[in-house]
């Protein structure tokens, strides 16, 4: 088992930056990719970037050159820096990681945290 706390959200005005924290315990061996998604009301979950246990991220087209993902291995923990940040940008955002045990590869989410950016 994998336990993931998000910590960081809140509320900005548009161009603002926050940055989200995202600390995993438990079972960590073998955890391939972590990552952030996010799901605003009445859309689809999306992901907004990933981070694979050799480095390489990846970002959704929206936020690319905005925001950034680091991780931390000491700590167990990964972040998602966000800058300039704007309306639509709005949404729960919520910790993913996935983890092989053998041939299958499981999914663990966070509790998720708002993230409101409004005038």
């Amino acid at each position: 088992q994998v336990q993931l706390v998000e910590s960081g959200g809140g509320l900005v005005q548009p161009g603002g930056s926050l940055m989200l924290s995202c600390a995993a315990s438990g079972s960590l061996f073998s955890i391939s990719t972590m990552g952030w998604y996010r799901q605003a009301p009445g859309k689809q979950r999306e992901l907004v970037a990933s981070i694979a246990s050799g480095g390489t991220t990846d970002y959704a087209d929206s936020v690319k050159g905005r925001f950034t993902i680091s991780r931390d291995n000491a700590k167990n923990t990964i972040y998602l820096q966000m800058n300039s940040l704007k309306p639509e940008d709005t949404a729960v955002y919520a910790c993913n990681a996935a983890k092989w045990v053998g041939v299958i590869l499981y999914t663990y989410w966070g509790q998720g945290t708002q993230v409101t950016v409004s005038s």
